[in-house]
């Protein structure tokens, strides 16, 4: 699927995704044309996605980070749509992952501090629709974090 010059210049990439055209040219020992070439043909196959800034939230004052597990009535139909749709519209869920088995739904939440967390449970978490069952884990220690593939 990928060749070597594939390889080199995603690894690059990863390490440095703001560099410019011609950085990444050098380091891959190509020339800058057949970067750019190369980088569309991994754009339209959808392999690369594109490139976007990572803003450090605990910079901007968010001190607290809650991952939230939901069990949801499985009885409506919609349920599933109706949470999703609602819990998109919270601008402090910064992440929703979908699961199959006991826990349907995962919201990573963030907050300034504790009463302002306590302030968003009450006023948004709660007011979902469909929650059967819920599960509050604060986040302690982020141990690893990473993007960057083996490739």
């Amino acid at each position: 699927m990928l060749d070597n010059l594939d390889r080199r210049i995603l690894r690059y990439l990863q390490s440095d995704p703001s560099a410019p055209m011609a950085e990444v040219a050098e380091q891959c020992q190509m020339q800058s044309a057949t970067v750019a070439r190369r980088l569309d043909r991994l754009t339209a196959r959808g392999i690369l996605k594109g490139q976007h800034a990572v803003i450090d939230w605990t910079a901007l004052g968010y001190t607290a980070e809650v991952s939230l597990r939901f069990t949801l009535d499985k009885t409506n139909p919609k349920a599933f749509d109706e949470f999703l749709n609602e819990a998109r519209h919270i601008p402090q869920v910064i992440a929703i992952q979908t699961f199959l088995g006991r826990v349907d739904v995962r919201l990573l939440v963030i907050a300034r501090d504790m009463k302002d967390y306590q302030q968003l449970y009450r006023n948004e978490i709660l007011n979902l629709p469909h929650i059967a069952e819920l599960e509050a884990l604060m986040h302690v220690a982020t141990i690893k974090t990473t993007e960057a593939l083996p490739i």
